[in-house]
């Protein structure tokens, strides 16, 4: 009983600031490609309330706006055609658009399905990313959007999304990457919550990728597109969009 008062109230203030910030930030100077929303300027969002963030809409980041900007002009992603999307750790505003696509056989799937609570007709189901409980060759598509920082094995959660991607599929794997190292940073000594935000930068998070994070997914024998799509945009696109540079966009197949 008290759960569910708990929970009304919580989403009656997300409505409420909501509706707040959308009179705040009206305008149209931006444009989320997600959810086609338009404002003056996205909300700041993050520990250093980073401008231009986040939209008050759909909640997208930057780094999900070039994701679907990626999708709309390097990809198939829209090609009117039946396709299997295997999405792991599914982001809301993703989520939202695949499960209205009737263009996609739509699989959600997270190793902890109970945190999600979206209202939509696909069901988060419950899969571990190392051990992945679907045939090989299943999927066209596969999404995995800083996910594997969070995967001790996470070698292990790469030759999976292989193993279960056609041979004609794609997939995209999504890390938070710190360019100025050279060879990803790990040590399975820290286990506690403080120790792993000192060394990683998040309480969950057991590494920091670097510049490796390619040859990684190479010995996975994934065949590798390092894309620097961001460089392709206007100082003017990027503000447009919401955009961050410095993340590169890798596109694997088998």
């Amino acid at each position: 009983m008290f759960k569910s008062i708990l929970e009304s109230v919580r989403s009656q203030y997300r409505l409420y600031r909501k509706a707040k910030e959308q009179k705040e930030y009206r305008g149209s100077q931006v444009v989320c490609p997600v959810c086609n929303a338009t404002f003056r300027i996205f909300s700041p969002f993050g520990l250093g309330h980073r401008t231009n963030a986040r939209c008050i809409e759909c909640s997208s980041l930057e780094r999900h706006r070039l994701l679907w900007l990626y999708f709309q002009r390097k990809t198939n992603f829209f090609e009117q055609r039946k396709r299997k999307l295997l999405h792991f750790a599914p982001e809301e505003m993703f989520y939202n658009a695949f499960t209205r696509n009737s263009n996609f056989e739509y699989h959600a799937c997270d190793l902890f399905p109970e945190i999600y609570n979206y209202n939509g007709s696909t069901k988060v189901t419950k899969a571990d990313i190392t051990a992945i409980p679907f045939a090989d060759s299943s999927f066209d598509i596969v999404l995995c959007n800083h996910v594997l920082e969070h995967i001790p094995d996470d070698r292990k959660a790469m030759s999976e999304i292989r193993r279960v991607l056609k041979s004609d599929g794609w997939c995209i794997l999504q890390v938070p990457i710190d360019y100025k190292l050279e060879k990803t940073y790990e040590d399975f000594s820290i286990t506690t919550p403080a120790g792993r935000k000192k060394a990683f930068g998040k309480t969950d998070h057991v590494r920091w990728y670097g510049r490796d994070y390619k040859d990684r997914l190479k010995e996975a024998g994934f065949t590798v597109l390092e894309d620097n799509f961001i460089e392709t945009f206007s100082k003017e696109d990027i503000f447009k969009f919401g955009l961050m540079q410095g993340e590169l966009i890798y596109y694997c197949t088998k």
